[in-house]
């Protein structure tokens, strides 16, 4: 899903199937098919504080300002660097001792104000290097009332990001925690790494209580071709069963829709693109008529089929 307090989109109604708790991670990422989360609650702190900081600066001063500026000045510094990186104009990105240095600064960051590792994981994200992989790995593999869930929740968009095999491991693991956000955070991660040892844990996901976490796996084992996502998708395609979940939003709901019509048109699955159909000739939402129109002239099914 998109993405992806990225690394979560800002927050919005709860997707969750029953009564769990909402932790701090999890009330990050409440939007359940967006695969950039993490990125728009950035870009809502943005708003919030305004321009931060003088334009024009290049990622290497950015650098410096993170490693010695003010208290207040280094977050700001890590996340205008994010900015400069995402961009992708400064030549310092090109250079190889870059992304070595950033990731000594991410490690060095630990006692740091959370938000400047925060930033950081997102700039490493961003930048896509995988030599930043063991670093975020260990930041993720780090537990206890010392750690921050919100620097946990932009490494794990980071790892997806990169989308390095490394990271499987510990992702999986996420896969599992308690914490529901957290949960949702590695599967979406997961679903992002072309590597066949994904494959497990999104099918355990597909389980999972919580009903974002089953629909993150079903897209992304439906991006694969894997029809084990079919019955997960059936119910997401299912216009009448979503508006009974009183706890979506109808945009979630319309989100919800689009998402599984495009995951459905990459299985060969005559029912799956039968309720495809019936969504283009009924919907009530223009968009999700025309998605599915779009599916059907990928993966046409034929008149007679159920």
């Amino acid at each position: 899903m998109t993405d992806p307090e990225e690394p979560q989109p800002p927050p919005a109604d709860n997707a969750e199937a029953g009564p769990e708790r909402q932790s701090t991670p999890f009330l990050v990422l409440q939007f359940f098919i967006f695969p950039m989360a993490i990125v728009a609650v950035c870009v809502a702190v943005f708003v919030v504080f305004g321009l931060i900081a003088a334009e024009g600066k290049s990622a290497r001063e950015y650098v410096g300002e993170v490693r010695s500026g003010g208290a207040n000045r280094r977050w700001q510094a890590a996340f205008e660097l994010s900015k400069v990186i995402q961009a992708k104009k400064d030549p310092a990105l090109h250079d190889p001792k870059f992304v070595d240095e950033l990731v000594t600064l991410f490690d060095d960051a630990r006692k740091d104000d959370p938000r400047v590792r925060r930033y950081l994981a997102l700039a490493l994200g961003r930048l896509g290097d995988a030599r930043a992989v063991p670093g975020l790995v260990r930041c993720v593999e780090t537990t206890g009332p010392d750690a921050d869930p919100e620097t946990l929740i932009y490494s794990i968009w980071a790892l997806g990001a990169i989308a390095d095999p490394r990271a499987v491991p510990p992702l999986a693991r996420l896969a599992q925690a308690e914490d529901p956000g957290l949960r949702k955070a590695a599967v979406h991660a997961l679903g992002a790494i072309r590597s066949p040892e994904v494959t497990p844990a999104l099918v355990t996901a597909l389980q999972d209580s919580a009903t974002d976490v089953r629909w993150n796996a079903a897209l992304a084992l439906a991006r694969r071709g894997d029809p084990a996502a079919a019955p997960v998708l059936a119910g997401m395609l299912d216009r009448a069963a979503l508006e009974s979940a009183k706890d979506l939003s109808p945009e979630q709901r319309e989100e919800a829709l689009l998402a599984a019509v495009v995951a459905a048109a990459s299985l060969k699955d005559a029912d799956l693109m039968a309720s495809v159909r019936t969504l283009a000739e009924r919907d009530p939402s223009l968009k999700v008529r025309e998605a599915a129109a779009a599916a059907l002239r990928i993966r046409p099914v034929p008149p007679s089929a159920p």
